[in-house]
């Protein structure tokens, strides 16, 4: 039987649940019906998982959790902080829990959905067998990007090259799975779990009284399966590599094997990584354009650069047509925004620096 984990987020700055002008408060331990938020996470997962790891952003957070987790005499539960990196957030989270843990899936779960029902957690490590993803899906095509199951081996290939690339993006990692099962909140779940507690969030303090659920009308009421083209562990490892070779200034071999990664990528449909490595070859030539004393090579490796824009462009307008083929809105929406702005960088009207928001989920 397939070993699984548990990795809790709790690492959030939890900026909608501050009030104006007072101190900060850590929400992972505001209390909910006589029990911290953390707490409640954990004792929902406990019982369908091999292994608990909590995440956090420092090491005093870690430190602070921990010692409450040792005062509940909580078994197999650990706290992993945060491994530095050039971006934040929940794919830098789960990059480095995936990192610490053994088991061949786990499960992602904000430490503020504290009604998670066990048996739809087990119901998720279930459908996940022999994908790469299952995360549940709302009936107008939105998904719960952070309650997830990851296969581990390939959740982290797909995490470390989203780090190692700058993408701060949480659904980038469904994105970037090769094949995906979208379990319809309305179908098996819903039985599982009538009320749907299990999707309840806590975003500001209002909403420790309400503990108002999800609802959401939609077409989709099935789970479906996705195949996104093949997940190429070889060729993420390159596209990590190339993004250190375009750091250390070894920009010609790093445009012409990233044409080549992103040819190969397309041949097998998969059009987020191609889209991705087109991208990564345009930051390649852009950076030798502006290094050349002579205009028209310049001029050249410009042309280029702006080409393999556009080429990354076309190729998220393909994966935003698979997704919208699976009405899949959320993935839908999240291609066209790269397509376009792709675009508006191949035509000189946007900036590198307003690529993501300040907050990216």
């Amino acid at each position: 039987m397939a070993k699984r984990a548990a990795l809790i987020l709790a690492g959030g700055k939890s900026r909608r649940f501050q009030f104006k002008g007072g101190g900060w408060e850590d929400k992972a331990l505001a209390t909910l019906l006589g029990k911290p938020l953390l707490v409640r996470a954990i004792e929902n997962v406990q019982g369908v998982v091999d292994e608990v790891a909590v995440s956090v952003n420092d090491e005093e957070r870690g430190a602070k959790y921990s010692e409450i987790l040792k005062k509940r005499a909580f078994k197999n539960v650990r706290v992993v902080v945060d491994e530095k990196n050039d971006i934040s957030g929940p794919t830098v989270a789960i990059m480095s829990g995936l990192r610490r843990i053994k088991e061949d899936y786990c499960l992602t779960l904000p430490c503020d959905m504290p009604f998670l029902q066990p048996k739809v957690a087990d119901y998720l490590f279930k459908q996940a067998e022999g994908f790469d993803v299952a995360v549940p899906m709302w009936p107008n095509g939105r998904l719960e990007t952070l309650l997830t199951v990851l296969d581990r081996r390939s959740g982290l290939e797909i995490t470390e090259t989203l780090c190692k690339l700058k993408r701060p993006r949480s659904d980038d990692i469904q994105r970037g799975a090769g094949k995906i099962l979208l379990a319809s909140t309305v179908d098996e779940i819903k039985a599982l779990d009538p009320e749907l507690k299990s999707f309840i969030n806590i975003n500001s303090k209002e909403d420790l009284a309400r503990l108002d659920t999800r609802r959401a009308h939609g077409s989709v009421t099935e789970n479906l399966r996705l195949n996104l083209g093949v997940l190429s562990i070889s060729d993420l490892q390159i596209l990590r590599d190339n993004a250190g070779m375009i750091h250390e200034g070894k920009l010609s071999k790093a445009e012409s094997t990233l044409a080549s990664v992103a040819s190969r990528l397309e041949a097998c449909n998969s059009f987020f990584w191609a889209a991705v490595s087109w991208e990564n070859q345009g930051e390649a030539l852009l950076k030798h354009s502006t290094q050349q004393v002579n205009s028209q090579t310049a001029a050249k490796l410009d042309f280029e650069n702006k080409e393999a824009f556009m080429k990354a462009a076309n190729d998220y307008r393909l994966e935003a047509e698979m997704h919208e083929d699976h009405r899949c809105m959320l993935l839908a929406q999240r291609a066209l925004a790269d397509k376009a702005w792709c675009e508006s960088w191949a035509m000189g009207k946007t900036s590198h620096v307003h690529r993501y928001p300040s907050k990216a989920p």
